[in-house]
C-alpha cells in the first residue's frame, strides 16, 4: 500500500484538479466512479467505496504517495490519463516517458586578483578570447564531467564554462542533479585554482546555470510553463532536504502541480519572441529554447552575455566585501572605477547593430541579476577612495 509521507504535506493538485475536471466536486462522489471503473473493468482487488474516499483524502492532501498498483491503475482509468501526467517519475517506464534534451552551460565563478588573474593566464597558457564584451583570455581545461573553457579577465575574475550535455524527464530531475552537482563543480574549481591562484574567497565561489533546451518534452500549449520553472528550479525543493528518491518523487508532484497551474513568478523575466524562441531569466539562471533555430538568437550570444555579466559580478562583489570589512578596497588603478564604467557602458548601453532580441536578452539578464545596484556601488566606491 502507499507509504507515509512524514514530512511537510504538499496537496497533490494534480489530482484534485483532474477529479474537478470531470465535474466531481465532492471525493464522496469520486470514489464511487472509482469503485465503478475498477467494477466495470473487472478488477477483483478494487477497494470499498469507504476505502476509496480515505485513499483520496490522503493521496490528494499529500499524506501519502500514489504507490499502490491498484489505486494507480484507478485513478488512470477514471481521468483517463497516462501514470507519467498524474504521478511523475513515481510510474511508468523511462521508455513510457517524453524527455527533453538540453545543454547545460555552467558557469563557475571565481575572483583571484589582478595579480592572480596573471599567474593563471600564463599558467593555463591562456588566449585572447574571441567575441567577448570585455578583454579576456581563455583555453579549453579538462574536466570529467564536460567540455570546460577558462576565461580569464585581467581585473582578477576567472571563470570556468562547462557544458554538459543532458536528457531527463522532469524539470525536477533537473533541479536534483544541478543542486548535488553545484557542490561538487565548485570543490572541483577551488581546487583547480588552489597550486595556482587561489580565489580570495573560496566561499564566495558560486555557480550560474543556464539551460539551452534543444528538445522539448511538453506540448506548446505548456512549453512556457515548463520553461518558468526550468528558470527557478529550487521552487520543486525543499530547502535543506537531503537529495534523495523521496524528495525527488515529491519534487515531481510539486513540478505537475505547478505545470498544470500555469506556474509564474514576478522575478522570472521573458525574452523570447512567439514562434521565434523561448527564453526567461531569473535570479536562479536562464533558460532559453529556440524555436526556429535560425531566426532566434545563437547559443555564443547567450554565453558571451553571461560571461560578461558573471566576470562583472565576481569583481563587484571583491569590491563589497573589502568595504563590509571595514576597509578602503584595493585595486590596481588601471582596473579602477574607470574600468567599471566602461563595463557599466558595455553592459546597459545598445550597441548600433544589436538585434531587438538581443537587446531583450540583456536587458532581461542585468535586471534579474541585479548586477547594477552592485556595480554602480563599486564606481562610486573607487571614485570616493580615488581608485582609478
Amino acid at each position: 500500500m502507499s507509504n507515509e509521507v512524514v514530512r511537510q504535506f504538499k496537496p497533490n493538485l494534480v489530482l484534485v484538479n483532474r477529479r474537478k475536471a470531470v465535474g466531481w466536486e465532492s471525493r464522496k462522489r469520486a470514489a464511487r466512479e472509482l469503485h465503478r471503473v475498477g467494477q466495470q473493468r473487472g478488477i477483483r482487488e478494487t477497494p470499498t467505496v469507504e476505502a476509496i474516499e480515505k485513499a483520496m483524502y490522503r493521496h490528494e492532501t499529500g499524506r501519502v504517495a500514489v504507490t499502490d498498483p491498484i489505486y494507480r491503475q484507478l485513478y488512470c482509468l477514471a481521468y483517463d490519463a497516462k501514470p507519467h501526467d498524474l504521478f511523475g517519475e513515481l510510474t511508468g517506464s523511462a521508455e513510457e516517458r517524453p524527455h527533453f534534451t538540453a545543454r547545460s552551460h555552467k558557469f563557475l565563478t571565481a575572483f583571484l586578483g589582478a595579480k592572480g588573474a596573471a599567474r593563471l593566464r600564463g599558467s593555463a597558457g591562456c588566449t585572447a578570447a574571441p567575441e567577448q564584451w570585455h578583454t579576456c583570455y581563455s583555453t579549453p581545461v579538462e574536466h570529467p564531467e564536460g567540455d570546460c573553457t577558462l576565461y580569464v579577465w585581467p581585473c582578477g575574475s576567472a571563470i570556468f564554462h562547462l557544458v554538459e550535455h543532458i536528457q531527463l524527464s522532469t524539470i525536477a530531475a533537473l533541479a536534483a542533479w544541478r543542486e548535488v552537482s553545484y557542490g561538487d563543480n565548485i570543490k572541483w574549481a577551488i581546487d583547480y585554482l588552489a597550486p595556482i591562484a587561489p580565489a580570495e574567497d573560496a566561499s564566495a565561489v558560486y555557480v550560474l546555470g543556464a539551460q539551452w533546451v534543444v528538445e522539448s518534452a511538453w506540448p506548446a500549449e505548456l512549453l512556457e510553463t515548463a520553461l518558468r520553472i526550468m528558470s527557478t528550479p529550487k521552487v520543486l525543493l525543499h530547502r535543506g532536504r537531503a537529495m534523495d528518491d523521496e524528495h525527488l518523487a515529491h519534487a515531481e508532484l510539486i513540478e505537475q502541480s505547478l505545470i498544470s497551474e500555469g506556474y509564474d513568478h514576478g522575478g522570472i523575466e521573458s525574452f523570447g519572441v512567439r514562434g521565434i524562441s523561448a527564453g526567461y531569466a531569473s535570479w536562479s539562471g536562464v533558460v532559453y529554447h529556440p524555436i526556429s533555430a535560425e531566426r532566434s538568437l545563437t547559443e555564443a550570444e547567450l554565453i558571451a552575455c553571461e560571461l560578461a555579466i558573471q566576470s562583472m559580478w565576481a569583481y563587484c562583489d571583491a569590491i563589497a566585501r573589502q568595504v563590509e570589512q571595514g576597509k578602503d578596497p584595493r585595486v590596481p588603478p588601471e582596473y579602477g572605477w574607470r574600468y567599471l564604467r566602461g563595463a557599466r557602458s558595455r553592459l546597459t548601453v545598445s550597441r548600433l547593430r544589436e538585434t531587438g532580441q538581443h537587446q531583450a536578452m540583456r536587458r532581461a539578464v542585468l535586471r534579474t541579476c541585479d548586477l547594477m545596484p552592485a556595480l554602480d556601488q563599486a564606481i562610486e566606491t573607487l571614485r570616493d577612495t580615488d581608485r582609478g
